[in-house]
C-alpha cells in the first residue's frame, strides 16, 4: 500500500510539472525573469519582465549601455540570457537557434548583400528556405509593392538612396512573413528629413500588416512619433513601460521625466502632504505646490518636473504663480523658446506658442505660473 501511495504521488507531481510547463502565458512576445551578463560579475539587464501583445509596435528607448540592444539580441538569439527565458507564441526559445525562430531583422546598417540586385537581395532568405520558383517572384513583388519600390527591382544596393536601401532591409525582413520583426537603430544613418520621413513609412506599413515589430533606438521623438507602448529603459532595468502619452505626460520617476521631452526640474524638500498633493520647499526657500507622484513623507527629498509648455506667462492667478528674468529668446517658428531666471534656476525654459502677439523682451522681468497637477513631485535619486 505505502508503494502504491508514493508512485501516486510521484506521477501527479510529474503531471502537475507538466501542466505548469505548458500554462498558457498572456502576450505574444515575453520575457520572464530575464538577468544578462557577460563578465559573470555585472548585470547588463536585470530581472526583466516584459510581455508583448500580438500585433503591437513597442520600442525599447533609454541612453547607450541601458541594455536595450542587449535585450534584442537576445530575442533575436544572438545573445543567450544568464538566467530567465524568453517566450514567443508560449513557446521558450532562448535554446532555439536565430535562424530558426522565423524573426525578421533589420539593421542600421542596411546589411545589403552588395553584389546581389534588390530582387535577388529579397529572394535570399526565401530560396533558403526552399520555395518554388513561382512563390518566391510572388512574394518579392508584393514585398516591393509593399515598400513602394516595385520599380526598383533590378538595380543593386549602390544605386539606391539610403532611404530607399532601409526600404529595401525592411522588406527583406519582411517578405518571408515572419512572426515578429525586430529592428535595431534602422533610422540612425539617415538625415533628419529621411529619418522622419521613415518613422511614418515603417508605422504606415506596421499599422497595414498588422505585424508585430520591437524596436530599438535611443531618440525620444521617433519613439514617441512610431509606438503603441514605449519601455524605457536605464541600468539594466525598464524604469517605465506605457503608451507614449502616458509616458510624456505622466513619468513614474525622475530619469524618465528628463531623459523624455523637454523638462524643467526643480529640487526641494517635502514640507506638508494633503491628499495626492505636496508642498514643496525649493532651496531658495520658495514653495511649489506640486502634485505627489512617488514619495511619501515629509522631510523627504524629491524631484519636481514641469514641461516648458505647461508653464503660463503674465498671468499670476495660479496657486504656483513666480516672478522671473527673461535671459534669452530663440524664435523657432511655430513656437518662441524663452529661457528664464525663475525659482533660482536660470536655465528654466518656457514655450511660448507664436500666435503673432508675443510681446516679451530679452532681460526684462516676467511672470510665470503653473497649475499644481501640471508639476509632479518625483523621486530623488542619491
Amino acid at each position: 500500500m505505502t508503494i502504491t501511495i508514493l508512485t501516486v504521488i510521484q506521477y501527479d507531481t510529474k503531471n502537475q510539472r507538466k501542466n505548469n510547463m505548458n500554462k498558457d502565458r498572456d502576450g505574444f512576445v515575453i520575457f520572464e525573469k530575464i538577468d544578462k551578463s557577460y563578465d559573470g560579475e555585472v548585470l547588463v539587464v536585470k530581472n526583466l519582465n516584459l510581455n508583448i501583445e500580438k500585433g503591437e509596435f513597442v520600442t525599447m528607448l533609454g541612453p547607450s549601455g541601458s541594455g536595450k540592444t542587449t535585450t534584442l539580441m537576445m530575442l533575436a538569439g544572438f545573445e543567450t540570457p544568464t538566467n530567465g527565458e524568453i517566450y514567443l507564441q508560449n513557446k521558450p526559445i532562448s535554446k532555439i537557434p536565430p535562424y530558426e525562430r522565423e524573426i525578421g531583422m533589420v539593421f542600421q546598417n542596411y546589411a545589403l548583400f552588395p553584389h546581389m540586385t534588390v530582387q535577388e537581395n529579397l529572394s535570399f532568405p526565401l530560396e533558403v528556405r526552399k520555395l518554388l520558383k513561382s512563390e518566391v517572384e510572388e512574394k518579392v513583388k508584393k514585398a516591393l509593392d509593399m515598400v513602394e519600390l516595385g520599380q526598383f527591382g533590378t538595380r543593386f544596393p549602390a544605386q539606391l538612396s539610403g532611404g530607399q536601401q532601409q526600404r529595401v532591409a525592411l522588406a527583406r525582413a519582411l517578405v518571408f512573413e515572419p512572426r515578429l520583426v525586430l529592428m535595431d537603430e534602422p533610422l540612425g544613418a539617415l538625415d533628419k528629413n529621411l529619418r522622419e520621413q521613415m518613422q511614418y513609412e515603417i508605422k504606415h506599413i506596421h499599422e497595414r500588416i498588422g505585424i508585430t515589430v520591437v524596436y530599438v533606438t535611443h531618440d525620444q521623438s521617433e519613439a514617441l512619433t512610431m509606438s503603441n507602448r514605449i519601455a524605457v529603459f536605464n541600468d539594466g532595468v525598464v524604469q517605465q513601460l506605457s503608451t507614449p502619452d502616458i509616458l510624456y505626460e505622466k513619468p513614474e520617476n525622475s530619469f524618465v521625466a528628463e531623459f523624455i521631452g523637454e523638462n524643467n526640474t526643480m529640487s526641494g524638500i517635502i514640507k506638508e502632504i494633503n491628499s495626492d498633493y505636496c508642498g514643496v520647499q525649493l532651496t531658495n526657500g520658495e514653495m511649489i505646490k506640486a502634485l505627489k507622484v512617488n514619495n511619501s513623507n515629509v522631510g523627504d527629498k524629491t524631484k519636481l518636473s514641469v514641461r516648458p509648455e505647461r508653464v503660463i506667462i503674465n498671468n499670476n492667478s495660479n496657486e504656483n504663480s513666480f516672478s522671473g528674468k527673461v535671459l534669452e529668446l530663440i524664435y523657432l517658428g511655430d513656437h518662441i523658446r524663452a529661457r528664464l531666471d525663475v525659482c533660482g534656476d536660470s536655465d528654466f525654459i518656457v514655450k511660448i506658442p507664436n500666435e503673432g502677439t508675443v510681446n516679451i523682451e530679452q532681460n526684462s522681468n516676467i511672470d510665470v505660473s503653473w497649475l499644481p497637477k501640471d508639476i509632479r513631485a518625483l523621486d530623488y535619486p542619491e
